[in-house]
């Protein structure tokens, strides 16, 4: 049976959840107790530790269950990959970190995955190396789409995870068209991440020469800005008004041709004496 059929059989006899009262599915979810839960596990250790945590599983049916887990990322290391949880049965799997003894300081992610039949599960691992952290980013590639998007990168530079903060602003011949406050992304960003966003823009001037401003900062001091130049042209109007003086200029010189056309002219004629 193995550590984890072992624990799963005494959870069964200490912990009974009620179908009625649970999901009507398995779950997988960091452990915190038979009745808590953590949203995602946080691990922190100097090179050269080693971290215990443990992941729940949990099967509120009236049916066995067979989970398959695995790790991403090197450093994690299952007690058991694959187990059978008893109906209405919440079986704890405990697991490791590895943190290697070069490894440089700062935040590594990470993920536990659970596969059951068509369904996936995972739980979020935090792992933070100890030691110097630096918080640095850049914004790359700003540009104007289609008149009514800024699009741009953000890039983790640093060793900690960030969550980035927006601010966007854009000075137009006649003054500031643009002028959008500071505000949290719903983005967390690894070290050495890239990510392309996109801010919506919908009420951008029709015709302008703009200079477009995207800052973007985060904690531990990370900032950054980049800007783009744009052009707002209304080419649908102006086309229109170019093709309408054209035909004004068209028939102007079709009315001047008629006029001056020869024998048109009406002068005086007198007969010979």
């Amino acid at each position: 049976m193995g550590v984890v059929g072992a624990a799963a059989t005494l959870l069964a006899a200490l912990t009974t959840i009620p179908v009625a009262a649970g999901p009507s599915h398995w779950t997988l979810t960091a452990s915190a107790g038979p009745q808590n839960t953590r949203p995602y596990i946080y691990a922190e250790g100097a090179p050269g530790t080693v971290l215990e945590d443990e992941v729940a599983v949990t099967n509120p049916t009236t049916s066995p269950l067979r989970v398959t887990l695995r790790g991403t990322g090197a450093w994690i290391t299952l007690a058991d990959r694959d187990i059978r949880v008893p109906p209405r049965t919440r079986a704890e799997i405990p697991f490791t970190v590895t943190v290697p003894r070069g490894a440089t300081p700062g935040d590594r992610p990470g993920t536990i995955v659970a596969d059951a039949g068509d369904r996936t599960s995972r739980v979020r691992v935090h792992l933070r190396v100890g030691g110097p952290t630096l918080a640095a980013l850049t914004v790359e590639h700003v540009r104007v789409v289609d008149g009514h998007r800024i699009t741009y990168d953000v890039v983790n530079r640093g060793n900690t995870t960030l969550t980035p903060r927006l601010a966007v602003t854009a000075d137009g011949l006649l003054g500031n068209v643009l002028d959008k406050a500071p505000r949290t992304l719903p983005l967390e960003l690894p070290p050495g991440r890239r990510a392309a966003l996109t801010e919506p823009w919908p009420d951008a001037p029709a015709f302008d020469a703009v200079d477009v401003k995207v800052t973007v900062t985060a904690g531990g001091g990370a900032r950054d800005s980049a800007t783009a130049t744009a052009r707002f042209v209304p080419w649908g109007p102006l086309a229109g008004a170019l093709a309408l003086l054209a035909a004004v200029g068209s028939a102007a010189r079709g009315l001047v041709r008629r006029r001056h056309r020869p024998g048109t002219d009406t002068g005086d004629v007198r007969s010979a004496p």
